[in-house]
Formats: C-alpha cells, sequence, structure tokens
C-alpha cells in the first residue's frame, strides 16, 4: 500500500466552481473573490479578512501594515517556515530567534520576553502543526510592552484558543491555503484584522497600492481613475482560486473532523508502544491537526530519525520533518547564534517526524501507517 503524506480533500464541488468562473470570462480577483473574504470572515468571526496569494505575501503585508522598518526586531521562533523569517528581512529588519516549548512545539512565551529589547516592535506567534500559542500571555507581554501581534497561523484552521478561534487574538492574523494546508486553494492566503486602518491599508497594498481594485476599474460599475496612494505589491488572489476556497471552507469542519479522528486513533496507539514521546497539545478539539508530528525515544531504539523515516518509505509512507531549526540554515552562519542556543528545537529536530494525516484517509489507510510504525518500532527497540 502507498500513503502519501499528504493528499487534498477536492471534489466535484471545486472543479465546478473553478469552471464556473473559467466560463464567466472573469479569472482574476473580483466578486468570487470578495465572496470568500466575507465567508472566511462570516466562519472566524474576525471582523475584515482579506485574500492574497499567498500566507508569505500576508505576512508581508501584515509586517509593512505594522511599519516594520530597518533595524526593528520582530521575535519568531526558531523552529518555523523559512518565510515567517525572510519576509523580516526585505524590510532590513532583524528576526529574533526564540526557543520551543520542550512539548507542544510552539514558540516559549518565557522566551519572549528574555528577547525583548528596546528595539523590539513586534512578535510573530507561530501556530504550530494546528496548536495555539499561549496567546493569554503573549498578548500581556505585547500590550505591556507596546508591541504588535501578527499570527502566522499557516497550520492553524480551524484552531481555537481557549473558545477563540485563532484569527480573532492577535493585532494581525496570516493565513495558508497551500496545497498541504487543512483548507487549499493551491496557493493563497488570507488576513484577518480587527483594526480599520491596518485593513484598509493591506487591502490596497495587495494590487500596487491603487485605490480601486481591478474588478472595479474594468466593470460597468466602475471609472478607468485611480490614484496610487504608495508602492504596493502584486499580491491579489485570483477568482478561481477563492471559488475553491468558497467550497473548501464549506467542509472546513467535516474535514477537521477526520484529522482529529486519525490522530485519535494514531494516539492511542503509539501511546502503548513506550518508545514515542507524542505531542502534547492543550485540547484535542481545539487542534487543527495540520500535522501529526512524533518523537522517537531514540535512547530506547538501535535506529536514529532518519533510519525511521527510510524504513516507512520502504513500507511506502510518506513522511516529512516539521521544522529544520533555521539558525542551521547557510543563510544564518554570521548570525551569531549557536545550536546550544536552542536546546529544545535541537532535541525535537534530531528525533521528530511527521506522519501522514489528511482528510480522506480511510480506516485501512490509517491502520497499515499504525502497523508499520509499531512494526519497525517493535523490531528496532534495544
Amino acid at each position: 500500500m502507498k500513503i502519501p503524506f499528504h493528499k487534498a480533500l477536492l471534489g466535484e464541488e471545486e472543479v465546478n466552481a473553478a469552471s464556473e468562473v473559467i466560463r464567466s470570462g472573469w479569472l482574476t480577483m473580483g466578486e468570487k473573490t470578495f465572496e470568500f473574504e466575507r465567508n472566511f470572515s462570516e466562519y472566524t468571526g474576525a471582523s475584515d479578512s482579506i485574500a492574497v496569494n499567498s500566507c508569505t505575501a500576508a505576512l508581508h503585508l501584515a509586517l509593512k501594515a505594522a511599519g516594520i522598518g530597518q533595524g526593528d526586531e520582530v521575535i519568531i521562533p526558531a523552529m518555523t517556515f523559512i518565510a515567517t523569517w525572510e519576509i523580516i528581512r526585505y524590510f532590513d529588519a532583524v528576526p529574533v530567534l526564540c526557543d520551543i516549548d520542550r512539548d507542544s512545539f510552539v514558540i516559549s512565551a518565557a522566551e519572549i520576553e528574555n528577547k525583548i529589547t528596546e528595539k523590539t516592535r513586534a512578535i510573530i506567534p507561530v501556530h504550530y502543526g494546528g496548536e495555539s500559542c499561549d496567546m493569554d500571555a503573549i498578548m500581556e507581554i505585547a500590550g505591556r510592552n507596546k508591541l504588535t501581534v501578527i499570527e502566522d497561523a499557516a497550520h492553524a484552521l480551524p484552531t481555537m484558543y481557549k473558545s477563540k478561534m485563532i484569527g480573532t487574538i492577535g493585532d494581525i492574523t496570516c493565513f495558508s491555503f497551500y496545497a498541504t494546508k487543512t483548507l487549499t486553494t493551491g496557493e493563497g492566503g488570507m488576513i484577518t484584522t480587527a483594526d480599520k486602518t491596518f485593513a484598509d491599508r493591506i487591502r490596497r497594498l495587495r494590487l500596487h497600492g491603487i485605490t480601486k481594485d481591478a474588478w472595479n476599474r474594468y466593470s460597468d460599475k466602475g471609472s478607468w481613475e485611480y490614484d496610487v496612494a504608495e508602492p504596493g505589491y502584486k499580491y491579489n488572489i485570483t477568482d478561481i482560486a477563492s471559488a475553491i476556497g468558497i467550497e473548501q471552507l464549506k467542509r472546513c469542519d467535516l474535514m477537521n473532523s477526520m484529522r482529529r479522528e486519525i490522530a485519535r486513533k494514531y494516539n492511542s496507539a503509539f501511546s502503548k508502544t513506550g518508545l514515542l514521546d507524542l505531542w502534547d497539545v492543550r485540547d484535542e478539539d481545539e487542534c487543527a491537526w495540520h500535522l501529526y508530528p512524533v518523537r522517537l525515544k531514540t535512547d530506547l531504539l538501535k535506529i536514529d530519525r532518519n533510519d525511521f523515516i527510510n524504513e516507512l518509505k520502504t513500507a511506502g509512507i510518506g513522511t516529512s520533518v516539521h521544522y529544520i531549526p533555521m539558525y542551521r540554515f547557510s543563510a544564518f552562519k554570521n548570525s551569531g547564534y549557536t545550536v546550544a542556543d536552542f536546546p529544545h528545537c535541537e532535541d525535537m529536530f534530531a528525533r521528530e517526524v511527521s506522519l501522514p494525516i489528511w482528510p480522506g484517509m480511510s480506516k485501512a489507510e490509517t491502520d497499515y501507517v499504525i502497523d508499520a510504525v509499531t512494526g519497525i518500532l517493535e523490531k528496532n527497540k534495544r
């Protein structure tokens, strides 16, 4: 049996929605995008939603709206995708890396507190794998130090924090609709905020800084006249992607329940092995379960993480590692960081494997992964 690491749950609804847009003759941002934004706000409870073409674009626009500039410091976890770092460098600002919590894998609030200086302007908490950061602590720290909180929620739809939907807590929240995410449009992202000043500027910046959307310029209700308030970017989403997103959003709760059920089966089976450290999520029902990360108890095994991955690959099971800590990349060669600065990141990187968890995985497929994992562990225990 072949089990891919990820497979999107797409049906005729998405095919028909995309086809309808193609037949309309208007493919780029227009009425479908605005409908998607309205629906997303209704689903999350966000005051304002702005669709863009990636979460990286969303984060870039969020930092721009927040006024980040040269020399400003922005605090981020060291264990995240590189996009969280690179968008800070776009401004010649300084990414300040923090260690993670040992068991939840999200940024440590205590570490954030220790990293704040007079140059700190923002915090980007990353909701790893669908698990929320300690937003009460982070918002308290930010409020006390007058910092902007920009949530990287690429993994966090639909994630809750103490019954609050992620997307309604920080100053700005950025979501991803990449091909592997819990809701996919192929490529795409969304920004949510309750701050109208932020929303108006981000909406303008996503399309060259012009004061009218292309749809309004070319429709019979629009005008050829427009103003450019400031240099912007080409970050708008297309109506084809938005049409797919509208259909995906309708089944977002269903897809999350499917992921949650797989996670519960995994937890039940793997907790009995004694050879894995399982992910310590705050509340199983509030996690989006974008990932299912496990850590090998390598002191009890004759194989390491890479050997384990290779054995699963031989069994036809796709896996990944989330993530390579950023300070290990060559871009950080002169950063001054060392592996000793991040003991929890280092421990996780040495032992972590992400297993397949996607809506539509059958019982047979889930059982196959469980049997393969437990069989490999049993065969290789000391």
